[in-house]
């Protein structure tokens, strides 16, 4: 039996009001994600890609249309149970790294776990796991200021990775990293996304994200292309 999609929208919209004039951000997106894809949501600015990954994500409520998430409508979520649905269901990975700066390298990737309740030898062990996949396990106790951007962006890719949740979202993963670092780091995450299944959605302008991923779905003037292309 085929699994069910980590992700559907219906006729998905989202209208903000600027100084009392609507401004239709994302118009009718109907948008299915398999497990295990690798995709890219692409697109030039202003076109509705970053306010579609926040719908997708729990971080904004539609104005119409239904988000899916592993097969609970989150968009009908409020409060406490939105946030403890996308706690243990999405890893974020973000531009800015959002690391604690008061805190080693394995007190970031371990701190979802903490929230979750997870016990301290179980998360030490997946702390130490994923540190090894992502080839930072010496430095599980430096603090972040000790370490290159390449290096913050793999922590923050290890902390979403971690729990293991449905899916990880990268909002402009490459943004302030160069084209090298960049490019490693995303073959880093696609190793991982082969070897274990995880199911990856990626907002981006950068190539080199783009020459990686296995699906381009591609929004403009807030309505996604037909389906997008795949390779």
């Amino acid at each position: 039996m085929k699994e069910k999609p980590v992700i559907i929208t219906r006729d998905l919209k989202k209208t903000y009001h600027d100084g009392g004039v609507p401004v239709e951000a994302v118009r009718g997106i109907d948008f299915t994600l398999e497990r295990g894809e690798f995709t890219a949501i692409i697109g030039p600015s202003g076109s509705g890609k970053t306010t579609f990954l926040n719908l997708v994500a729990g971080l904004d409520s539609p104005s119409e249309g239904e988000v899916e998430l592993s097969g609970r409508l989150i968009s009908s979520m409020s409060g406490k149970e939105l946030a403890a649905w996308r706690r243990d269901h999405i890893g974020f990975v973000f531009q800015a790294y959002n690391l604690f700066p008061v805190l080693t390298v394995e007190e970031n990737v371990e701190y979802v776990m903490l929230l979750q309740g997870v016990g301290a030898r179980e998360r030490h062990e997946r702390v130490m796991r994923i540190l090894e996949e992502v080839e930072l396990a010496d430095m599980a106790d430096r603090l972040p200021s000790r370490l290159s951007g390449g290096q913050q962006q793999r922590v923050a890719v290890a902390r979403a990775m971690v729990s293991e949740p449905d899916l990880i979202i990268a909002d402009e993963p490459t943004a302030n990293l160069d084209s090298t670092t960049g490019g490693a780091l995303l073959d880093t995450m696609k190793r991982l996304n082969e070897e274990t299944g995880m199911t990856f959605l990626f907002s981006t302008h950068d190539e080199v994200v783009m020459e990686r991923a296995h699906r381009l779905a591609v929004i403009r003037d807030g309505r996604l292309d037909s389906g997008g292309q795949g390779k």
